[in-house]
């Protein structure tokens, strides 16, 4: 338990912060919160359970890599001998087990920097949208390029690298992923669960936002470490070209010029739809959930693309990208 320190972040998580906290307190060296702006009084209950605070300075644009810099600094300025930390998302509460299997890997392993574990969605029954999330947290087991907001990581190797990017308004958790890679070190997925996450989306809004900002961070980080070899997230921006874009460009505008031909074009999303959900039910999903998963995944593309759009635009102009939320919580 010594070894451990953890740091959640969190905005106006309620209950959910609450059930975070209690998951790890007692279980760590130290626990450390870092609150955005809280006004549901998350600051005073973190408190309440003996958790040590940092509430950010506002004035400084947030972003999730902020929060989690912030909480990692003041983890080692309590606890400077700490071999590893726990970053979890304060919507989130560890699984019992979790944080002794995580530590007992990197034990054993020390090419390996990070490990996460199997996240599932709390209340997967609840709304498409959170059924949609419990889909795309099972990922598989082994080495893996990135993992999410819930990780443990190598202390050391962390600062090595110098910690999240606090610019990235989205997809910092790959981008630190592929410093730490370029380092020799390996990031892990464990067979073994770790994090019960509750997205709480009930509204088409929240996940079209939430694809939004993913289109985002594919364009970022495609910027950012698209050169060879890396080639971080370059197909994923150029599927959001194609799909999100071109196609429909090309289907819409041509149609006068071809007397309507070139709407045949839009044909080809039904097909790349059944390819996807084929997949999946190879995978052992069922047809329900193989079906919503791949009419996601096609639709997303264009709210997708409105990210892509937004941080090229921003990029152009010198402008800093605002924060994408899709709802009040700041960590998920």
């Amino acid at each position: 338990m010594s070894q451990i320190g953890i740091v959640a972040i969190g905005r106006n998580e309620g209950d959910r912060l609450k059930q975070c906290l209690q998951s790890v307190v007692g279980k760590a060296a130290q626990v450390v919160y870092v609150d955005s702006g809280s006004t549901d009084g998350s600051v005073e209950m973190a408190a309440s359970l003996g958790v040590d605070v940092v509430a950010l300075d506002l004035s400084t644009p947030f972003t999730a890599a902020r929060a989690r810099n912030a909480g990692f600094a003041r983890l080692l300025e309590l606890r400077p001998a700490l071999d590893y930390v726990q970053f979890v998302d304060g919507d989130c509460e560890v699984v019992e087990g979790w944080l002794d299997k995580a530590q007992q890997m990197l034990d054993a392993h020390p090419e390996i920097v990070v490990v996460c574990g199997r996240r599932r969605e709390r209340y997967p029954e609840k709304s498409l949208f959170n059924r949609l999330c419990e889909i795309e947290w099972d990922t598989p087991i082994g080495e893996a390029k990135a993992c999410g907001g819930d990780a443990m990581m190598r202390a050391k190797a962390v600062q090595a690298v110098g910690g999240y990017n606090p610019n990235l308004i989205a997809g910092e958790e790959p981008e630190l992923c592929v410093r730490l890679r370029q380092k020799g070190g390996k990031i892990w997925r464990m067979d073994a669960e770790m994090t019960l996450h509750d997205a709480a989306m009930t509204r088409t809004s929240q996940w079209w936002k939430r694809s939004k900002r993913s289109g985002h961070a594919f364009a970022e980080g495609a910027f950012l470490h698209g050169a060879s070899p890396e080639r971080h997230w370059v197909r994923e921006s150029r599927s959001i070209w194609l799909w999100g874009v071109m196609v429909p460009s090309v289907a819409l505008v041509g149609a006068w010029f071809t007397h309507g031909f070139s709407l045949l074009l839009l044909l080809a999303y039904p097909l790349i739809m059944f390819k996807i959900y084929r997949y999946l039910r190879s995978t052992g999903r069922s047809p329900q959930e193989s079906r919503l998963y791949a009419i996601a995944c096609v639709v997303g593309k264009f709210a997708e693309a409105q990210g892509l759009f937004q941080f090229h635009w921003n990029r152009l102009l010198g402008k800093r990208s605002q924060l994408i939320e899709y709802n009040t919580s700041a960590s998920t």
